[in-house]
């Protein structure tokens, strides 16, 4: 099983080594898509987590009560899919193929487990749409 979540990270947790403990205890792959964080400072980390759905769960048990908020990206990306004039441009800029447009309906199709917090779309889009939670 994948997950592709963000990990919010504390002050207080940045200088801990969790990846670490969730690879050797847990028996999580983790794959960082993106990393905004520096120690004593909060910051954010994208990834995929990969494991069984058992040793899933009880590593993000771990990183919970590590203060770790571990969000689903899906609820940290967003657009205003009811304003969308289904212009393209977003979708140009996507190289991680979470943007799509094309036959039959010709409109535009978000897939926000292939996002990967570039924040491209959120300059190519001449309606500013798009929003992303993540390390400003």
């Amino acid at each position: 099983m994948v997950k592709k979540v963000i990990l919010s990270f504390p002050v207080d947790a940045t200088d801990r080594a969790l990846t670490y403990d969730l690879v050797k205890e847990y028996d999580i792959r983790i794959n960082i898509l993106k990393a905004e964080i520096q120690a004593g400072k909060s910051g954010n980390l994208l990834v995929e987590l990969e494991a069984g759905e058992e040793a899933l769960a009880r590593g993000i048990a771990y990183l919970t009560e590590c203060g770790v908020t571990v969000s689903p990206v899906a609820n940290k990306v967003s657009y205003d899919a009811g304003r969308c004039i289904h212009c393209g441009h977003c979708v140009s800029a996507c190289f991680s193929h979470a943007l799509t447009m094309g036959a039959p309906d010709w409109r535009l199709h978000f897939n926000p487990e292939k996002c990967i917090a570039c924040k491209l779309c959120l300059t190519a889009c001449p309606m500013k749409l798009f929003t992303i939670e993540f390390a400003e």
